[in-house]
């Protein structure tokens, strides 16, 4: 199994890349339904029904980046994650996404960050960069 570090990652809106990037996740999870029925085991049951995705980043802020400045809340962004750069051979995660909050923190001892949370419209595509 291999393992990698993770500084190498970036982020872009469309082809846009987002500046100054601390850290991002990606959740994909697997919605259900309760199949349960009389006469079974005793046992709750469960099936698939649709699947979901959401994403966040935690930047530090600039307010001059045309990437962070892509994300407001209520737009529909394609967010493209990077989990080890953008060049040839390396993972992809992409789809279409609303971003959901866009929340800035001031501290006095410290730069001010801005943490965006997104929900997916659709699949999360998980390819190889061409």
């Amino acid at each position: 199994m291999a393992t990698h570090a993770g500084y190498g990652g970036a982020v872009k809106v469309g082809s846009v890349a987002v500046a100054e990037v601390k850290d991002f996740s990606l959740e994909t999870t697997a919605n259900t339904a309760d199949t349960t029925v009389l006469g079974g085991s005793g046992w709750t049951d469960v099936d698939v029904t649709t699947k979901s995705w959401t994403a966040s980043l935690n930047c530090i802020w600039d307010d001059d980046d045309a990437g962070q400045q892509d994300l407001v809340e209520g737009l529909t962004v394609t967010l493209n994650l990077y989990p080890r750069g953008d060049s040839a051979g390396n993972e992809l995660w992409s789809g279409s996404a609303l971003v959901t909050s866009v929340s800035k923190t001031v501290s006095a001892e410290g730069l001010i960050e801005a943490s965006i949370s997104v929900t997916g419209k659709g699949a999360m595509a998980e390819t190889d960069i061409t």
